[in-house]
C-alpha cells in the first residue's frame, strides 16, 4: 500500500492527515501562528506528548512550520506553510459537511462518540 503514497491523491491526503488530531490542528492554525500552550488549551483532551508528536509529523510532511524566536524565555510558534494553507478549502468542506450531518441526524442531541 505504501507505494500508493505520492501516486494516488486520496491515499496521499489520507496519509497526511491520518493522525487523530491532524485536522483539528490544521483548523486551529488556519487563523494564524499559535504558540504550543495556546494550541494545547484549544484541545484539552490531548496530552503534551501527543500534540508534540502530531506537530512534528505535520512539520515533516510540510504542512506546518515551527518558528523559534531567540527571546528569553524561548518562544516557539506553529503556523501553516504555504502548502498547509492550500488545505483550507478542504477544511471548509469538512466544516460544511459536519454542520450538515449534525443538522440532518440530530447528532448535536447525542453524546460524542468515543
Amino acid at each position: 500500500m505504501e507505494e500508493r503514497f505520492g501516486r494516488c491523491p486520496f491515499y496521499t491526503t489520507q496519509k497526511l492527515i491520518q493522525g487523530k488530531w491532524a485536522i483539528l490542528i490544521l483548523h486551529h492554525l488556519s487563523d494564524g501562528p499559535v504558540r504550543f500552550n495556546a494550541l494545547q488549551r484549544k484541545m484539552p483532551k490531548m496530552t503534551h506528548a501527543t500534540l508534540s508528536n502530531q506537530l512534528k509529523q505535520l512539520e515533516a510532511d510540510g504542512l506546518v512550520c515551527r518558528t523559534v524566536y531567540g527571546d528569553i524565555p524561548p518562544k516557539v510558534e506553529y503556523s501553516l506553510t504555504a502548502l498547509g494553507e492550500r488545505f483550507q478549502p478542504v477544511l471548509d468542506s469538512i466544516r460544511a459537511f459536519g454542520q450538515a450531518y449534525i443538522k440532518a441526524t440530530g447528532a448535536d442531541q447525542r453524546s460524542e462518540p468515543s
